[in-house]
């Protein structure tokens, strides 16, 4: 059976490549050692429509992530780590009791830096009777070899697509290899799963890519959305999200301090109709 927490020695679980000793508690650029935090677990509503379903989603809101975006409206969770240490245990009944309130779903949100962790947790709970599909729920920035750890464990991936300027991701998110890496990642994560599929309109394998709207096209969105039709799949599902408000350091940057316009979002759905990624969704500013 393998360890899968021995990876944590030398921790290179993400492209950061941090290379601390995360069982003995050493802090990597996550900030999190060798327990995760979780911040909250609850049935979530607000995620598109064949993820939160008529039941909800079972969310698990982990603490600590691999970017540091100016702009992340949960930054309390993703950069200061406001969160409760877990044991494997723990989280594993945490899966079991979201399950057993009919949730459709467990949703992993943020777990780049914890996948070890996490599927350790699966595998007891799966001993324990959880059968409810598993959602990757994550920044888009993570590491092929973690992902291919993953496969047959992950049923749907829910990853973002955040940048196509590298420039801008360095810039917004500290991170100058995003969008090469971003790439990677899309492409394993179809690999394993494909196109979503849906049943009584629920999700219950595949991939659904999102990409949330910045002012300016910051976020290359056009680059983006050609990337997918063109390299992934023109059935992908996309989610373009039109939710962006000033948050957390954006007040800093004059380009980010607004929400974005009518005519920046309905840009974007244009640039998506054209390139007959049809299985979207939109939002109302």
């Amino acid at each position: 059976m393998t360890d899968y927490l021995a990876l944590l020695k030398k921790c290179s679980l993400c492209p950061r490549n941090c290379r601390v000793n995360r069982l003995n508690n050493e802090l990597g650029f996550c900030g999190i050692g060798k327990n995760p935090k979780v911040s909250a677990y609850n049935l979530h509503f607000g995620e598109e429509s064949p993820i939160s379903g008529v039941n909800g989603s079972g969310t698990i809101f982990f603490a600590g992530c691999n970017l540091k975006c100016v702009f992340c409206q949960n930054y309390p969770i993703s950069q200061l780590n406001n969160g409760n240490e877990v044991t494997i245990e723990k989280l594993s009944e945490r899966m079991c009791s979201l399950q057993s309130q009919k949730a459709h779903n467990i949703n992993l949100v943020t777990p780049s830096h914890v996948v070890p962790q996490i599927i350790e947790a699966i595998l007891l709970a799966r001993k324990k009777g959880l059968t409810i599909p598993i959602v990757y729920n994550s920044s888009g920035y993570d590491s092929v070899g973690t992902l291919k750890l993953l496969e047959g464990i992950v049923d749907i991936y829910m990853p973002d697509a955040k940048y196509s300027n590298s420039k801008m991701a360095e810039k917004y998110s500290n991170v100058s290899d995003y969008w090469k890496i971003n790439k990677l990642s899309l492409k394993e994560m179809y690999r394993q799963v494909g196109n979503l599929k849906i049943k009584d309109g629920v999700a219950i394998k595949g991939l659904l890519i999102r990409h949330l709207v910045l002012p300016k096209n910051i976020s290359g969105s056009k680059k983006v959305f050609k990337f997918i039709a063109d390299e992934i799949s023109s059935e992908t599902y996309v989610s373009v999200m039109a939710q962006y408000h000033p948050a957390n350091k954006s007040g800093k940057y004059v380009e980010l301090d607004r929400k974005i316009t009518v005519k920046e979002y309905s840009d974007v759905l244009e640039i998506v109709d054209k390139l007959n990624l049809t299985n979207g969704w939109c939002q109302e500013l």
